[in-house]
């Protein structure tokens, strides 16, 4: 099994490179979903309060034949439960369905402008990771304009910032912004949608061919290379055991030159809240 590559985060912990997410698993198959990652040689599990699944990915946990301290777990504030008091109970009841003492990551999972508590939510934040109950903190979603006020008003600079990132959709304007203020990005949906369909492109298919994978690997790899953390996702044990197994393989430049020429306007694949701002 090979050892998942760390980047350094800002805050001087690191966080493996490649994470699996969990977003639309079902609670009742999390146990078995989610083990068999870890099986697989996973050793980043990205969850979050709107998926609806944190106990299930503590069973998996607590079943799982790995140590605690070598697993990296995320979770994400739900947008119902951001301000200061709210954030910090709603952390608690997360390591309680989680049956841990600890995150190794807790993000607010958008920033929700409009009720304007984002900034309350980020003291919580840097609250609970003074206390322990958290290694590092981040967000997800965040515009450059909302993680510049949060570190104007509280001076600390979130570890990472969480965004939907693959070759339709690769954010190229801001991703030079977060390097200069040292945040990592975590790439959510890398595989893109079915709107994207980047699983059936021919350049990828080419590109797969030529070195024997599949185009989900050519994609994941694709992020790896870019220093980004990237976060794939199946309910599938055998498709999250391919997609881990991307290690044996190197991208050349012009390889990434293809792929990189398949970025458009339209990529997007997850919308924004909607007005009440459900989404998670």
């Amino acid at each position: 099994m090979t050892d998942t590559p760390a980047l350094p985060l800002n805050d001087g912990n690191s966080i493996p490179q490649l994470g699996f997410g969990v977003w639309r698993l079902e609670e009742a198959d999390a146990p078995k979903v989610v083990g068999a990652a870890i099986d697989a040689g996973y050793r980043h599990i990205d969850t979050a309060q709107g998926y609806d699944n944190e106990a299930g990915v503590g069973e998996a946990i607590a079943q799982a034949s790995v140590a605690r301290d070598q697993l990296f777990v995320t979770s994400k504030l739900r947008n119902g439960h951001q301000g200061y008091d709210s954030a910090l109970r709603s952390l608690d009841e997360s390591l309680g369905r989680l049956k841990l003492d600890y995150l190794d990551l807790f993000l607010i999972h958008w920033p929700a402008p409009e009720h304007d508590r984002y900034a309350d939510t980020w003291r919580a934040l840097v609250e609970a990771r003074k206390q322990g109950k958290v290694r590092s903190i981040g967000v997800s979603n965040f515009l450059p304009e909302h993680i510049q006020r949060i570190i104007d008003e509280t001076g600390v600079v979130p570890a990472v910032n969480q965004l939907e990132l693959h070759p339709a959709y690769q954010q190229r304007d801001i991703r030079e912004w977060h390097r200069d203020k040292d945040i990592q990005i975590e790439c959510y949906s890398p595989l893109g949608g079915q709107e994207s369909k980047l699983l059936e492109d021919e350049t990828i298919k080419g590109i797969a061919d030529a070195h024997g994978k599949s185009t989900a690997q050519v994609i994941i790899r694709w992020h790896l290379q870019q220093n980004l953390i990237v976060l794939p996702k199946s309910s599938k044990p055998e498709r999250a055991k391919d997609n881990f197994d991307v290690w044996d393989f190197v991208l050349s430049g012009d390889d990434i030159a293809k792929i990189d020429a398949l970025d458009r306007p339209d990529g997007k694949t997850l919308p924004q809240p909607d007005e009440n701002n459900q989404l998670f």
